[in-house]
């Protein structure tokens, strides 16, 4: 009877029964890859992290300010007297300036309001602030008699961040200008700027 020669074994030295597999090369090069894979993903996790950092960040400065803004439009609408400054050394401002320079200084009915900027009045504050002194509020939202009040409006403003210019007759420009720190040796810029009528006469 004719027996057929049986074809050559291709892996002569493989062990009858043994599972085809990776090598050890194989292995270590899909070890590396996935690692770079993973690190790539979690760059990208971490800045977008930071980027939603920096964005809540600026959200939150801007309610800030527009609060500031809201605040000052109303005392103008009170106002029955509206001064660049309130004369030499401050004599006529509401509060103590503690070396701040006097922004905005107007007299209502409920007392006089002198908005200032310049060295924070504790270190808790960042760079230049913006500063009111004038009467509280009371529960229904209006100016209530009694000593006037000194506090922080808006922190982390450059040196001269602060600026209240006569754009046209009947109309202010406020311009705000903060520097905050993003990370090491990193700041960013945040500027508001708004439109506000004067006092009437």
């Amino acid at each position: 009877m004719f027996h057929p020669h049986p074809h050559p074994d291709p892996h002569p030295h493989r062990r009858p029964g043994a599972a085809e597999g990776f090598s050890l090369v194989e292995l270590l090069l899909a070890f590396g890859l996935g690692l770079s894979l993973v690190a790539l993903m979690l760059q990208a996790v971490m800045a977008e992290g930071q980027n939603g950092q920096r964005l809540a960040r600026v959200l939150r400065e801007r309610h800030l300010a527009d609060r500031a803004l809201v605040l000052l439009r109303s005392d103008l609408q009170r106002a029955t007297l509206m001064a660049s400054s309130a004369g030499p050394g401050g004599e006529a401002a509401a509060c103590s300036l503690g070396g701040r320079g006097v922004l905005l200084h107007l007299e209502t009915p409920a007392g006089p309001i002198t908005y200032s900027a310049g060295k924070p009045p504790e270190p808790i504050w960042r760079g230049t602030v913006l500063m009111r002194c004038g009467p509280a509020f009371g529960l229904d939202g209006t100016p209530s008699s009694g000593k006037p009040l000194n506090r922080v409006l808006l922190d982390g403003l450059a040196v001269d961040g602060a600026q209240v210019l006569l754009q046209a007759p009947g109309a202010l420009r406020v311009e705000l200008h903060q520097v905050l720190p993003v990370a090491a040796h990193r700041l960013q810029s945040v500027r508001h700027r708004r439109l506000l009528p004067m006092p009437l006469p």
